[in-house]
């Protein structure tokens, strides 16, 4: 699965190749959690650290727009 960085909208560039990397990372590891020090390297070479997005995402969910927290959900990824 590729997920579609336009989908959110614009603004978003961190976010979206966050959510890709987390997209890839499922699909390589069949899992939503990824150690915090884990970098994630996307195919055109760009480089996330997903571990550190997901602990800062989390952390800021409160705060995301409904089209992020979609993204995020269409991946499996749910936070009380």
């Amino acid at each position: 699965m590729v997920y579609c960085i336009e989908k959110l909208g614009r603004g978003s560039g961190a976010f979206e190749r966050g959510v890709a990397a987390l997209a890839q990372y499922k699909n390589r590891a069949s899992s939503l959690t990824a150690p915090r020090s884990h970098v994630e390297h996307l195919e055109d070479r760009t480089e996330v650290k997903l571990g550190v997005f997901l602990s800062n995402t989390k952390s800021r969910r409160a705060k995301l727009t409904e089209d992020k927290l979609q993204a995020l959900a269409d991946l499996g990824l749910h936070w009380p």
